[in-house]
């Protein structure tokens, strides 16, 4: 079926390029982007090389700022909170989206309620969900005390050893339904006349699951991925309202250490210079993600059905 669709081999296509959607149609995007995306951020780098209270007059201050902020210890370490908090995420949030993904694509009733219930975190805001934990959470009225539990009556937000674990957990609850969600869609694109040749040749659903459901969920995998590097990258306001940053410094990830340079010391300049960083480490990782996708994107994933 594809071969079909395939122009073949010198035939030019400027038929198809022609009878396509106009050039001009991406304007609007392209203001829209450079308005709010492309133009703040160069105000973002601007500041960077100046020193600026945030009230007072903005004076140039050269390469004060960037010194300031990789020098800083507590930016290494932010830099470190933000890998490990990434890199967990993605080992806990990548297998439990996609089981769930798989799970729900069934086309039982009981599945699609389960998957309802759970949706239901996509429905909570961050400061909300934060809030629901703390209280939850708490060593003296959380749900350890109130159940008289004594293996979960623990400081796990005052604990430099848990709380991270914890952080990684709740950011977890609150986003894994939405990869489940982008595994749910890929999954019911795969052809079932897949599945159905691999029955008549006794694969069994491990089989199907390795050799037909991860290959074809290639793109998908990429993409949930992607989400979760950036996301990660960008996670403030559930961390802020859970830990603030604490105990000490030991959820203090890059996002958090920027507001907080910001508009607790003050120093702009500084706080720009972590915005920047920030950008491109975002971008860098999401270029070799999009790389480990292969050089031809436009390829589809279902190729060869």
């Amino acid at each position: 079926m594809s071969t079909l669709l395939k122009p073949k081999p010198g035939i030019p296509v400027r038929g198809a390029r022609a009878e396509g959607p106009s050039a001009w149609m991406v304007v609007p995007a392209l203001v829209f982007f450079l308005t709010f995306a492309v133009i703040p951020l160069l105000g973002v780098v601007f500041l960077s090389f100046t020193r600026w209270n945030g009230l007072g007059e903005i004076t140039w201050g050269g390469l004060e700022s960037w010194r300031i902020a990789l020098t800083d210890s507590v930016t290494l370490n932010a830099l470190v909170v933000t890998l490990k908090i990434l890199v967990y995420s993605l080992l806990v949030q990548v297998p439990v989206s996609l089981l769930l993904g798989v799970f729900t694509a069934g086309r039982q009733r009981y599945r699609a309620l389960l998957a309802v219930l759970y949706f239901v975190p996509l429905l909570l805001s961050s400061a909300a969900v934060a809030i629901a934990f703390r209280a939850l959470l708490d060593p003296n009225f959380g749900v350890g005390p109130g159940l008289h539990l004594p293996a979960l009556a623990q400081d796990w937000l005052g604990n430099p050893d848990l709380v991270l674990f914890v952080v990684v957990f709740v950011i977890a609850w609150q986003f894994v339904p939405l990869h489940t969600l982008i595994y749910q869609g890929g999954v019911r694109q795969i052809p079932a006349s897949f599945y159905e040749a691999a029955q008549i040749d006794g694969a069994g659903r491990m089989q199907q699951f390795f050799h037909i459901t991860l290959p074809q969920l290639k793109y998908t995998i990429i993409t949930s991925s992607t989400l979760m590097v950036l996301g990660s990258l960008a996670y403030f306001d559930l961390i802020f309202v859970l830990t603030a940053g604490g105990p000490g410094y030991a959820t203090r990830l890059l996002p958090l250490h920027m507001y907080l340079t910001g508009f607790r010391a003050n120093d702009m300049g500084a706080a720009s210079a972590l915005g920047v960083i920030l950008v491109v480490i975002g971008l860098g990782l999401a270029l070799i993600l999009q790389r480990l996708g292969g050089r031809n994107r436009g390829a589809s994933q279902l190729e060869g059905s």
